[in-house]
């Protein structure tokens, strides 16, 4: 017997064959490697099949586009940016972090004291060129830094995504393919109307642009040139990006000098159909009810429309929240967000 077979036992018996542990090892290693090679051609050939779709989906985003008058160079040079499905992008949208956060957890977590030190200090460097804009157009500095702090870090990242990449990667995808193919379509305008170079034009995975993070349909909508250069910049123009935000703000129905909201003591606690942004009562009807300022003392008008916010419940930090309060909302519907915006603009400007 061999010195193989002497130290390896034998593991299966069938027809006569009797192989040993060795031997069962080199043939796996061989059906394995037969097996991978097969399946490595499989899936490069599903690979090379995907990329040749790619290819025909964005052959019918060009004709698309041409058929809507658009620049045939700027087309090709936008198009020229995405070869193939943007995996990085598709992992980020089918795998979101699903969990949810209480508000005093989301609270801890966007609006840190370092964001409300970094903000006075930017406020202090760019209130010059963002109070004359948020005026002209219909809004206040306290939402236009809110919005700019809570999106970009006031600017200090608006994203690292190709916009046309991640767009039609997204639309090819099949998911959502509808809105993101819109979406595409209106990115492409943008590049044809030269606010941007395509290659500049940088943003979120799925898409939202600049520091403003608005997407191509809300930029067509609501972007605005702020520093009179006839584009509307909103990656490296402050100004443009202070324009486009207070623009947003208000079309959609800002009133100049009211405020958004303010945290409010409830001196006995609510019946839950009291709470919502939608049960709005005046602020009479509220201090009738328990409702006082923070500090607990009474509002100084009675006859304003507000309503009150718990976002924890019972026995937690409460809001009374206005008109505004819901214009913010506009931009993300979310109490959170609007929350976030209206406390971290208010601890910057009225600071």
């Amino acid at each position: 017997m061999s010195r193989i077979a002497s130290v390896c036992p034998i593991i299966s018996t069938r027809k006569g064959l009797v192989l040993t542990v060795l031997q069962r090892r080199h043939l796996l290693a061989a059906l394995t490697s037969v097996a991978g090679s097969a399946a490595v051609g499989i899936s490069s050939a599903n690979a090379q099949a995907r990329v040749q779709s790619y290819g025909a989906f964005l052959e019918s985003v060009r004709a698309q586009a041409l058929a809507q008058g658009l620049s045939s160079a700027i087309v090709s040079q936008a198009l020229s940016l995405t070869t193939q499905p943007n995996a990085s992008v598709l992992k980020l949208d089918r795998h979101q972090p699903e969990f949810t956060l209480t508000w005093a957890q989301y609270r801890d977590r966007v609006l840190p004291e370092s964001r409300f030190v970094k903000g006075r200090s930017v406020y202090a460097a760019q209130q010059s060129v963002m109070s004359p804009v948020s005026a002209r157009f219909g809004c206040d500095d306290r939402a236009v830094m809110g919005i700019w702090g809570l999106e970009s870090g006031f600017g200090a990242h608006d994203g690292t995504y190709s916009v046309i990449d991640a767009l039609a990667t997204l639309a090819f995808d099949g998911r959502r393919s509808a809105f993101f193919r819109n979406e595409l379509m209106k990115a492409l305008q943008i590049l044809n109307d030269g606010d941007i170079a395509p290659a500049a034009m940088i943003g979120s995975y799925a898409g939202a642009m600049g520091q403003a993070q608005f997407m191509p349909s809300a930029y067509l909508r609501y972007a605005a040139d702020g520093d009179g250069d006839g584009k509307r910049n909103i990656w490296t123009s402050e100004a443009d990006v202070f324009a486009s935000i207070a623009n947003y703000l208000g079309k959609c129905g800002w009133q100049v000098n009211e405020p958004w909201g303010q945290e409010v003591t409830l001196t006995k606690v609510l019946d839950k159909a009291e709470i919502g942004r939608t049960r709005q009562r005046t602020l009479g009807e509220w201090m009738a009810l328990g409702v006082r300022r923070v500090d607990g003392t009474a509002f100084s008008q009675s006859n304003v429309q507000g309503a009150v916010v718990q976002p924890d419940g019972p026995g937690t930090q409460a809001f009374m929240v206005y008109h505004n309060f819901n214009v913010i909302r506009r931009y993300n519907p979310s109490d959170y967000y609007a929350l976030g915006v209206g406390l971290l603009g208010t601890g910057i400007v009225s600071a």
